[in-house]
C-alpha cells in the first residue's frame, strides 16, 4: 500500500472511531431526554447500566481516538519524507528520462461510488450484478458488489454490522440514492409513517423497551406546620415493543437475467414499493399494536354529513389533548382519499364561531393541493392537518364499507427504524427446474402509540360508509 492510501485508511478509520464516540454521548443524551420527558428524577436499573457502559465505551474510544490521529501524523511525517525524496530524485533525473508510468504515479482525490445515480439511476446495474454474481458467478459483477460493500462498511460499518446480526441471514446493502429514490413515493406508500417520531433502532436486541410511569408523585398543601407532606411512591411498568422484519421476495428468470431490458429496474422499484406499503399499512392495521387497534374511541360519527363528521373530529381531539396535556398536542386528521374528496365534495352556509388559524372566515378548511403522499393534503377548520393515507381500512363495520379517521398527536407516534432502510438485498437458492433466482428485500423495524392510553383518537362508525357526491 502507498502512503497516500495508507493516510486514507487511517482517516477513513478515525472517522469511524470518532462517530462511534459521539454516537456513545448521543445515546446517553436520548436517556436522559427520555427521563426528563418522562418526568423521572432518576434512571431505572436498565438506563444506568446502559449508561455507565456507554461511558466506559467513550473512554475507550476516546484512547483509540489518540492512538489514530498518532498514527496519522506519522503516516503524513512518512509522505513528506516521500515528497522530499521524490524532489531530490526528479532533480537528479537526466534530461530525456521517460516519466513514470500511469499506474506507477500517486494521486490524491475522492473515489466515485461503484453504484451513483448518475451511472446506474434505477439500480439496474446493481440488481444486475446481484443475479449475475449469484447465477453466474461473474467476476466482474462480484469485484463491483465487494467493492460497493466495502464502501457501505466505512461510510456505515457499526450500523450494517448491527442490522444484519440480528436476523439470521446477511445481505447486500441497496444503494442509499435507490432508497431515497423510491421509500418516499411509490404506491399506497406510507403517509403516515412519514409524520411519525422517528428514531434509530437499538444497536441490538429484537425488542425496544421503553419505561412508563404508571402511578405518579403527589403534591397537596400542609395541614398545619410541622406536619407530614403529602408523598406517593411513583411507580412505572415496562413497555416492551417488538422488533419486526418486513420483506418481500420476487424470482427471476435466467431469460429475463440474460436478455431483459428494464427488468432489474422494475424489480427494485416494485420491492421498495411494497416495503413501504406493508410497513404503513402495519402501523395502521396491524392487530393488538397497530393505530386502529389501540386509539381510543370517544367519537363515533353516525350519520355521513358534515355536521356528523367535523364536530366528532374535536370530540376525539378533545380526548386526545385531555389525555395528553403538555406532553403533545394532537395535530393531525390521518384519513383515506375518498373521504378527503368527500369533505371537499360538502357545501356549507354557516363557519366557525371562533376564528381559525391560517383560514379565511369563509371557509370552512383549506385545500393546499398536495399530491398522494407528499405531505399535508390541507388544514381543517380547527388547524389541525389533514393527511391522506390509502392504507386507511375501507372495509371496517359489519357491513365491511366503513372507512376511519384518525386524530393523532405526531409527537407521541413512536417509529423506530434502521437507519435508511430497507437495505439489504439477497439472492436465494436458484429454482432450478424452472431456471429462476429469488432475490429477497428486507428490512427492520418497530413502533408504539401506547406510551399514553387514549393519546390517539379514532372515529368509526356508520356515517364513514362509502361515500356518496352529493353534497351535504
Amino acid at each position: 500500500m502507498v502512503v497516500d492510501e495508507l493516510i486514507n485508511s487511517i482517516e477513513v478509520e478515525l472517522e469511524q472511531t470518532i462517530k462511534q464516540r459521539d454516537k456513545s454521548v448521543a445515546e446517553v443524551k436520548y436517556i436522559l431526554e427520555l427521563a426528563r420527558k418522562d418526568g423521572r428524577g432518576s434512571l431505572s436499573k436498565e438506563e444506568d447500566e446502559r449508561v455507565q457502559q456507554l461511558f466506559e465505551t467513550r473512554d475507550r474510544l476516546k484512547q483509540e481516538v489518540k492512538g489514530v490521529e498518532s498514527k496519522l501524523e506519522a503516516a503524513r511525517r512518512a509522505r513528506a519524507e516521500e515528497i522530499e525524496t521524490e524532489k531530490y530524485a526528479q532533480q537528479r533525473k537526466e534530461v530525456g528520462t521517460k516519466p513514470p508510468a500511469y499506474d506507477q504515479v500517486t494521486r490524491v482525490g475522492a473515489e466515485e461510488r461503484t453504484y451513483t445515480k448518475e451511472k446506474d439511476r434505477k439500480g439496474a446495474q446493481f440488481l444486475r450484478d446481484v443475479s449475475r454474481q449469484y447465477f453466474y458467478r461473474d467476476l466482474e459483477s462480484e469485484h463491483r458488489l465487494a467493492r460497493h460493500m466495502q464502501e457501505e462498511r466505512v461510510e456505515r460499518g457499526q450500523y450494517l454490522e448491527r442490522a444484519v446480526g440480528t436476523s439470521a441471514f446477511t445481505g447486500l446493502t441497496v444503494p442509499q440514492y435507490l432508497t431515497d429514490m423510491y421509500a418516499p413515493a411509490v404506491a399506497a406508500n406510507r403517509p403516515f409513517a412519514d409524520i411519525c417520531s422517528k428514531h434509530d433502532l437499538p444497536e441490538s436486541g429484537m425488542t425496544v423497551n421503553i419505561s412508563r410511569i404508571t402511578t405518579a408523585s403527589s403534591v397537596a398543601n400542609q395541614t398545619t406546620q410541622n406536619t407530614s407532606v403529602s408523598e406517593q411512591n411513583m411507580a412505572d411498568s415496562l413497555l416492551t415493543i417488538n422488533v419486526q422484519t418486513a420483506s418481500g421476495q420476487q424470482t427471476l428468470s435466467r431469460q429475463a437475467i440474460d436478455r431483459g431490458t428494464g427488468i432489474e429496474e422494475v424489480t427494485v422499484s416494485d420491492l421498495f414499493k411494497r416495503y413501504a406499503t406493508n410497513l404503513d399499512s402495519n402501523l395502521l392495521n396491524q392487530a393488538t399494536t397497530g393505530l386502529s387497534a389501540t386509539a381510543g374511541t370517544s367519537a363515533s360519527v353516525t350519520t355521513q354529513s358534515l355536521t356528523g363528521v367535523y364536530p366528532q373530529i374535536l370530540a376525539a381531539a378533545a380526548a386526545s389533548e385531555a389525555a395528553l396535556l403538555a406532553q403533545a398536542t394532537p395535530n393531525y386528521c390521518v384519513m383515506h382519499s375518498r373521504r378527503w374528496y368527500w369533505l371537499s365534495n360538502l357545501m356549507t352556509n354557516t363557519w366557525p364561531a371562533i376564528n381559525q388559524p391560517r383560514l379565511n372566515s369563509y371557509n370552512i378548511g383549506s385545500n393546499d393541493q398536495t399530491a398522494y403522499s407528499a405531505g399535508v393534503r390541507g388544514v381543517l377548520p380547527n388547524g389541525m392537518l389533514a393527511v391522506v393515507d390509502n392504507n386507511v381500512t375501507t372495509a371496517a363495520g359489519t357491513a365491511t364499507n366503513q372507512d376511519e379517521i384518525y386524530v393523532v398527536a405526531s409527537e407521541e407516534c413512536h417509529l423506530w427504524e434502521d437507519p435508511d432502510a430497507p437495505v439489504f438485498i439477497r439472492a436465494e437458492q436458484p429454482a432450478a427446474a424452472s431456471l429462476g433466482v429469488l432475490l429477497v428485500l428486507y428490512g427492520y423495524y418497530a413502533y408504539t402509540f401506547g406510551r399514553y392510553p387514549n393519546g390517539q383518537q379514532k372515529l368509526a362508525g356508520a356515517g364513514l360508509t362509502t361515500p356518496t357526491f352529493t353534497g351535504s
